[in-house]
């Protein structure tokens, strides 16, 4: 197949850790994390789920790791299909990168041998890709290829380009991806799923058709050129990525839009946080935060991140659990609220932490807040390629009143003048959506 050109990846984004005073940084198999983009910028996921795609739709399940308790599924993978005939594989579904990769035959480490191997030579359609610049150009025989390096977390992959058809159900477009030719024993032996299908914006990906979403959209294969993701509170809940349409039989709300601010991750503007939805001014314009379905917690700058957790001040023992008061986020003129539940790991075995993580990204890309999993269990969210939007609702889940909620709140006229006449705790007028 011709010479390797070795190419080593942009380099990675620097590294999240737990939570302060927290031995925890990750849950699960992976001990940072598994995102292969070069802009990998959230911790790892991994717990377990199913997506068995039928048209635009597929269904998720998910399983959490710990044995008792309240901790979360850190985990939402499902199937996808690869060449003529299709090859199956389970993938990460993962906003905070850009690009399919996918291990190869050729790779023989055990981190391959232990899961499912894209084999090019079984597909009629495959075609072996020299360089990302020139995706559609078959590489010559005897020619040059990319052997592209991508360093992350405990370990590293290498692969080559191939283009081929690639479905989600019955949803199919063609496309390049990454094919592993080696790939480090941690993590990979060990996490559940085979590769990560990257949904980030095409800023992210290797070249001009690396980037699946964009594939599809190009093959004119959706009804509508966006997607939502549902994520199941409990083990019990079914989860949900579509393709094409979002659903509002999954929203206790109605639906608000924010424009994206820097394209590459689906990344907007946060204008504050708050506490039991008091406003704590810690933005002032400078806070940005991106949507992120690969990332198991929330993670912020340093700073920010310590002083919140200063302030819910929960304790090791679960002692205070059942008073900690609601963490809000400020998006789109609206209050995003976590509860205790959401924003709390809670076990028999590791007592209770806050599913906060520091996250130092230097300027231009940072600083930057990572909206991971406990926020996309509460929250259901729409991704609009086409006019680069994210859409927000309060996810419908059992037992969630539309008419009563009181998590998702829109900052009107009425409330702001309630806030600024500082009325006492507990006296604000809220406007529920």
């Amino acid at each position: 197949r011709g010479r390797l050109r070795q190419r080593a990846a942009r380099p990675p984004a620097p590294q999240a850790t737990g939570s302060r005073g927290r031995g925890r940084v990750c849950r699960g198999p992976l001990q940072c994390c598994y995102d292969p983009a070069p802009e990998a910028i959230g911790p790892c996921a991994s717990a377990g789920g199913q997506l068995f795609a039928e048209d635009e739709a597929g269904t998720l399940k998910a399983s959490q790791n710990a044995a008792s308790g309240e901790a979360h599924a850190s985990e939402y993978y499902g199937h996808i299909s690869i060449g003529t005939p299709p090859q199956q594989f389970m993938v990460v579904f993962d906003t905070g990168s850009g690009n399919l990769l996918i291990p190869s035959k050729q790779c023989t480490g055990q981190a391959c041998l232990t899961h499912k191997r894209y084999d090019a030579s079984l597909s009629s359609t495959a075609v072996d890709v020299g360089f990302a610049e020139s995706p559609d150009k078959a590489v010559d025989k005897g020619g040059d290829r990319d052997l592209v390096t991508i360093t992350f977390g405990t370990g590293e992959i290498s692969g080559v380009f191939v283009k081929d058809h690639i479905c989600i159900g019955n949803v199919c477009a063609h496309g390049d991806f990454v094919t592993a030719t080696e790939e480090s024993d941690e993590p990979f032996s060990m996490v559940p799923f085979d590769g990560i299908f990257g949904l980030g914006l095409p800023q992210m990906s290797e070249g001009p058709h690396f980037n699946i979403l964009d594939c599809m959209i190009r093959d004119k294969v959706l009804k509508a050129n966006l997607f939502s993701v549902f994520f199941g509170a409990t083990d019990d809940e079914e989860s949900e990525i579509t393709f094409g349409e979002f659903r509002p039989a999954r929203m206790a709300s109605n639906l608000f839009w924010v424009d994206v601010t820097n394209p590459g991750y689906w990344q907007v503007e946060m204008e504050d946080i708050t506490i039991a939805n008091r406003q704590l001014n810690l933005c002032k314009g400078d806070c940005q935060v991106a949507v992120d379905t690969g990332t198991s917690l929330m993670a912020g700058p340093t700073e920010i991140v310590n002083l919140l957790i200063d302030k819910l001040d929960v304790t090791n023992n679960c002692s205070n659990y059942h008073s900690l008061p609601s963490l809000g986020f400020i998006v789109g003129g609206h209050i995003l609220n976590l509860e205790p539940t959401d924003y709390v790991d809670k076990s028999d075995d590791d007592g209770c932490s806050v599913a906060l993580m520091t996250l130092d990204i230097p300027p231009p890309k940072g600083p930057l807040f990572i909206f991971g999993d406990p926020f996309l269990r509460r929250y259901y969210t729409v991704y609009d390629r086409e006019k680069l939007r994210v859409g927000f609702a309060l996810a419908a889940h059992p037992g969630v009143n539309r008419k009563r909620q009181t998590s998702l709140i829109d900052l009107g006229t009425s409330w702001r003048r309630t806030v600024h006449k500082k009325e006492p705790r507990g006296q604000l007028t809220l406007t529920a959506m």
